[in-house]
């Protein structure tokens, strides 16, 4: 038993002097350990912190892409509607101009031209046009004619006053005339011309007396009214003075526009 004691006994100081040096060893590391303690805490909740961080990180962006995505939706659907309401307000609009063309097309044919009148007015315009260009047409041939006859008229009269200028050349029963040759099968026009224009004694020469002796009567010739008895100048101053007369152009009150 007594050595049992001992036994125990030095154990129990072998037991003390371990536990005074381990404190002694823990005390001496204790502010190393501490701050080695604190560095891993720390650490770890740095670690747990970041996870943390992450996973709302996640949860945020998760969060932001579905209301992203609902706005977004919901901002499609007001474009849609306002696309198919101009969509809609454009055939409307369209469809609105459509009616009103016709009404009015109608309204205007019906009230205000009315096609049958128009173009019953139209064909009586085109009757008397072709009518007015039928008269101006023949107008122009009646003045053309006058014009015609004129010239021969001026013509017969410059013979005629030839005539009486030369009618010292005309033939006698002894002698013949200068236009009546006896080599000629008939005499001459001129001497048909002499032989009806009546002698007249010759008056002073006027100061335009060089074109009469030219042929041409001048301003103070004198008339033949007398002499000018040439069946053919009467015939064509009757001819040429019988002017038809043209019928009235009547007036058509237009069509009155609104």
């Amino acid at each position: 038993d007594m050595a049992e004691l001992l036994k125990i006994k030095s154990e129990a100081e072998d037991f003390q002097s371990e536990y005074f040096y381990r404190n002694s060893q823990a005390e001496e590391k204790r502010q190393k350990e501490n701050q080695a303690a604190t560095q891993i805490q720390s650490w770890f909740r740095a670690c747990k912190v970041r996870a943390y961080f992450s996973h709302l990180h996640k949860k945020a962006v998760i969060i932001q892409k579905i209301w992203r995505g609902f706005t977004a939706r919901a901002r499609f659907r007001q474009m849609v509607k306002a696309a198919y309401f101009i969509m809609k307000m454009n055939f409307y609009e369209e469809m609105a101009v459509r009616i009103q063309r016709r009404w009015r097309g109608f309204f205007v044919r019906k009230y205000i031209h009315n096609f049958y009148a128009r173009k019953s007015y139209l064909e009586g315009l085109f009757r008397k046009n072709e009518l007015v260009r039928r008269e101006l047409d023949e107008l122009e041939e009646l003045q053309k004619r006058e014009r015609d006859c004129l010239e021969m008229v001026k013509e017969q009269t410059a013979k005629v006053y030839q005539a009486y200028r030369l009618h010292h050349l005309l033939s006698t029963k002894q002698c013949p005339g200068v236009f009546n040759s006896p080599f000629r099968s008939a005499p001459h026009e001129m001497e048909q011309l002499l032989r009806q224009v009546k002698y007249q004694a010759p008056t002073r020469l006027a100061p335009g007396g060089r074109a009469c002796l030219l042929g041409m009567p001048g301003p103070a010739a004198p008339s033949f009214s007398g002499t000018l008895g040439s069946p053919w100048i009467k015939t064509t101053q009757t001819r040429c003075s019988s002017r038809p007369i043209l019928p009235p152009i009547g007036s058509k009150k237009q069509q009155v526009r609104w």
